[in-house]
């Protein structure tokens, strides 16, 4: 059976002046070394891996944008978090394509 279709947003749909809309959390679910090389300004990290145990730290009435390196592990989470009743949605391209957007990028 294949995983149930992820909603996915391409970098290339957000606005250049507020590329995570209000009322939405951008997730960062990257490995502590990729967080501390540099992510996305108001992010909230969980790296994958750690995102079972700690999904309780997000707010199920609140739409989560999920971002990683390139959009594979943040896909997985999206999915993840889907079938739990939250409301995620894949960033395709990861902050690879934040970056290359120029969108902000802090550590």
């Amino acid at each position: 059976m294949f995983p149930p279709q992820v909603p996915t947003t391409d970098v290339s749909e957000l606005d250049a002046e507020r590329p995570v809309p209000e009322g939405v959390v951008l997730l960062d679910v990257r490995e502590q070394d990729e967080w501390d090389a540099g992510h996305a300004p108001d992010a909230v990290h969980i790296p994958l891996g750690e995102l079972p145990v700690r999904w309780g730290e997000l707010d199920p009435e609140v739409p989560i944008l999920v971002i990683c390196h390139s959009g594979g592990r943040s896909a997985r989470a999206a999915a993840w978090l889907n079938q739990g009743d939250f409301d995620a949605t894949n960033l395709d391209g990861g902050m690879v394509a934040w970056s290359q957007r120029g969108f902000p990028v802090e550590q």
